[in-house]
């Protein structure tokens, strides 16, 4: 049950850190090139999208790595369980400002300003990357 636990915290980080570094290394980049109407468009559903994906990882990371950390009393566990799921507050209170500004519009508002504003979105998703990693590594750390 503590390796079970483990691994399934491991995967469930290691995916939410894959899907993370997808958007900021990949769909980020494409998405700064297109002009701000298209790039509002391809952003709202994109996000929707992701929210839903990423928040299921996190709570499934937070709960295995916490649930391994009280069955092996390994702290390694236990800050893999609280690493990942910091994102839900970095979210809530970091970058959801941005999100709602985000979602408010449409398309044919958009202009430099909402460029600006995904620009801002890309930073701040990139605390999403380095806390999943984190907790990537430290459930790697723990199974060891």
């Amino acid at each position: 049950m503590i390796a079970a636990s483990g691994q399934l915290a491991l995967i469930a980080a290691a995916l939410f850190t894959g899907a993370a570094l997808y958007i900021t290394v990949a769909e980020q980049p494409a998405r700064m090139r297109l002009d701000a109407p298209s790039m509002l468009a391809q952003w709202q559903p994109s996000y929707a999208r992701a929210a839903i994906m990423q928040a299921a990882l996190a709570i499934l990371g937070g709960v295995f790595g916490l649930l391994a950390f009280f069955i092996a009393h390994d702290w390694r566990g236990g800050l893999g369980g609280g690493a990942i799921p910091a994102n839900g507050p970095d979210a809530l209170f970091v970058i959801m400002p941005t999100n709602r500004q985000l979602k408010s519009l449409t398309p044919p508002q958009a202009d430099d300003s909402t460029r600006d504003l995904i620009r801002q979105w890309g930073l701040l998703h990139l605390v999403r990357v380095a806390l999943g990693a984190l907790a990537t590594l430290e459930f790697l750390w723990a199974l060891n």
